[in-house]
């Protein structure tokens, strides 16, 4: 391993000098660590996890060939130009048997040449190829290993995360091993160039050293610009495709919005960044064309200025004539394509950088921040919370506090409580998606859990894998499927779509209450010892959520529920109420009245809207002719007032501060505020404002 580490010390001095010196402004140590963290792991592993000893070896014994390869192209290429200049001699001499012979000779280069290039490029593809399927691996096992493909959407740093792992990786194994493949090649041509030109005429030697040093010139200024070009048109371009995703994903919700214009609008307005971010690379690509041509141009003509006057005055024979003016198109060709591939390297530089950033970021979303208090886990054959006091992730807001309950065997609990209280993020604690605050978790194995959102998670594949997931690899025949999908009331996708291996669109082909069944189907399946619902039957009618949760209480599985719905109040056996105001409770289900206690946003807002929207009031009261009208106004008015200094606080909050308390914008909340509307903030409470000259706040109903 020695060797192998040599090597990889010193393509890192390599890669530094020429970044250090085409990027000035680039930080050439940062840059190499962001570097290493993609093509350590595959050529000089550090870690006992990662590669085994064989694999690498076998990688590097593709590099050595790829550079044994290369040796042999440039050696040929220096050959041929022998041969060719004793061919031109021969034909000049009229030499018949030379000419045949010098002919085969030149027949012979050739061959070696078209198969030294095939073979060159087949390993450089093959070997780019290779590491971009264990960097994709790797890469992919990072995010999906422990809840990274979660967690990540909490950093606000990574942006279109799909994008850099199915788009960048490839671009960066390949420009990688091309742009170290063609500087080793090119730069060895121009050396094996110089030498013989140097023989030729020193003269032609000085020219073509002046030339290198203008061409590194012109490398350095295209080079700066072009890793700006690059850098912009990635973003435009991520930013662009996760624009028209975004439109798929969500395509009922803007059809129901008729919101076409308006996505049109963002879209076009992100194609724009796309085309402008084209456009400059169009016109860098004119002026590095201007220059490639000038500049070969010019060494092409350059070499008969010089040697023209050596074959007229007999000091050198014809045929080094041409084999000069060969070696110059050859040299520049060399050049050229050198420039490009430093020039260029700004893109390179650029998925580099977001690459190793999600990496880097997969890696920390994971760890456990220190100084900082955890829920502990315990894995019993139970579900309790012991002292619990449940923060959000980033520890901002205590979701509920010194929380103590159990879920007895067989048993089933229902958790309630106004929208944005903390429901479903308790069941992301039961699941360790959130784990901030301190006290006590007990849960079974989390094989033995089964989690069934509101949204169906539908994955793509047949019906039996909708049917058989998370588990795809358990055995069971069509004929419990079919039995499984009659118990749920589904009996008709069978048919819908012929049989249970075809695959098909399922969230365009099934409805919500269709997809919200077919996901119960597979408690039936799996027969889990916890069932975790949150709010899993709230697209049914009262017949199907009464069958599925008879379903649930026959094979005797303990479940929790989370549900805004009374007729839920049937199957369970206790009622965990948070207040949202970080306080709970818990009583059995026979001394809970869950029509007093939860009403959706929108009951809420008619209710509060009748208890002291007092402008309402008055206008109703005047739509009354019956009435005596000023009696009244003034009764409702003081009415009104008693209810607010009743229900609110004095302090109160500017539309400015209830954006930041609040999901709506600056917009909505004014226009909530001119209407009278209530507004339900984070922390749970409603707010309303108090049109009062003296307050002018939104104060807490």
């Amino acid at each position: 391993m020695n060797i192998v580490k040599f090597t990889f010390n010193l393509i890192e001095l390599i890669l530094k000098k020429i970044f250090t010196n085409f990027d000035p402004e680039a930080d050439s140590s940062k840059f190499w660590d962001r570097l290493k963290v993609i093509i350590q792991p595959y050529w000089y592993p550090t870690q006992d996890d990662s590669r085994i000893f064989s694999e690498v070896i076998k990688s590097w014994g593709m590099l050595a060939l790829l550079l044994f390869l290369i040796i042999g192209l440039v050696s040929f290429n220096a050959i041929s130009s022998f041969v060719l200049r004793e061919l031109v001699n021969v034909i000049q001499e009229k030499n018949l048997s030379e000419f045949i012979t010098t002919l085969c000779l030149i027949l012979v280069t050739f061959l070696m040449i078209t198969l030294l290039t095939a073979f060159s490029r087949f390993v450089k593809e093959k070997i780019s190829l290779d590491w971009y399927e264990w960097l994709s691996n790797y890469t992919l096992q990072k995010y999906f290993q422990n809840c990274a493909y979660y967690k990540i959407n909490f950093d606000s740093k990574i942006e279109n995360p799909d994008q850099r792992l199915t788009q960048e990786i490839e671009p960066i194994t390949k420009t990688t091993v091309s742009f170290l493949a063609t500087c080793v090649e090119k730069s060895l041509e121009m050396i094996v160039c110089f030498v013989i030109l140097w023989q030729i005429s020193q003269i032609i030697g000085i020219v073509v050293i002046i030339s290198t040093l203008i061409g590194n010139v012109v490398a350095l200024y295209l080079s700066q610009e072009l890793n700006q070009i690059n850098q912009e048109q990635l973003e435009s371009q991520a930013n662009y495709n996760y624009a028209v995703i975004h439109v798929r994903n969500h395509a009922e919700s803007i059809a129901f919005f008729q919101g076409e214009k308006q996505e049109l609008n963002i879209i076009q307005k992100r194609l724009r960044n796309v085309i402008k971010s084209s456009l400059k690379k169009i016109n860098w690509q004119r002026n590095k064309d201007l220059f490639d041509r000038g500049y070969q141009s010019i060494i092409q003509i350059f070499p008969f200025l010089i040697v023209g006057p050596l074959y007229i005055t007999d000091k050198i024979d014809f045929g080094e004539v041409n084999q000069a003016s060969l070696l110059s198109n050859l040299f520049a060709g060399a050049l050229s394509t050198l420039i490009g591939e430093i020039a260029a390297s700004g893109r390179f530089s650029s998925l580099i950088e977001r690459l190793a950033i999600l990496s880097e970021t997969l890696e920390t979303v994971t760890q456990q921040p220190n100084g900082l208090n955890t829920i502990k886990t315990d894995e019993e054959d139970r579900l309790a919370f012991e002292n619990v006091t449940l923060q959000t992730p980033n520890y901002e807001k205590v979701i509920v506090k010194d929380l103590t309950f159990e879920v007895e065997s067989n048993q089933a609990l229902l958790i309630v409580g106004p929208s944005g209280c903390g429901k479903s993020s308790l069941l992301r604690a039961i699941a360790s998606l959130w784990n901030a605050g301190t006290g006590r978790l007990v849960r079974p194995e989390r094989d033995e859990i089964l989690f069934l959102p509101q949204r169906p998670y539908i994955i793509l594949g047949t019906l039996r894998e909708q049917l058989l997931y998370p588990d795809l690899e358990r055995e069971i025949s069509d004929g419990e499927l079919k039995k499984i999908l009659e118990q749920v009331n589904l009996p008709e996708v069978l048919t819908k779509v012929g049989g249970f291996d075809e695959e098909v669109p399922w969230e365009n082909i099934l409805s919500l209450g269709e997809q919200q069944r077919l996901a119960f189907a597979r408690i039936l399946v799996t027969y889990p010892q916890f069932v975790i619902l949150d709010e899993a039957t709230s697209a049914l009618d009262l017949s199907n959520e009464r069958n599925l949760y008879q379903q649930l209480e026959q094979i005797a599985t303990t479940f929790v529920s989370v549900g805004h719905r009374e007729s839920l109040c049937s199957y369970h056996q206790k009622v965990l109420e948070l207040s949202g105001n970080s306080n709970w409770r818990l009583v059995d289900v026979q001394d809970y009245k869950f029509s007093e206690k939860i009403v959706d946003d929108s009951e809420a807002d008619l209710t509060i809207d009748k208890e002291i929207n007092i402008e309402d009031d008055v206008e109703e009261q005047q739509s009354e002719p019956e009435i005596n009208i000023e009696d009244d106004v003034e009764e409702q008015q003081s009415e009104s007032e008693k209810i607010v200094s009743e229900s609110v606080t004095i302090t109160g909050f500017s539309h400015k501060e209830m954006e930041m308390l609040s999901n709506y914008t600056l917009n909505t909340i004014r226009s909530k505020a001119s209407r009278g509307k209530v507004v339900t903030g984070n922390d749970g409470f409603k707010y309303r404002y108090d049109k009062n000259p003296n307050v002018l706040k939104w104060v807490r109903i």
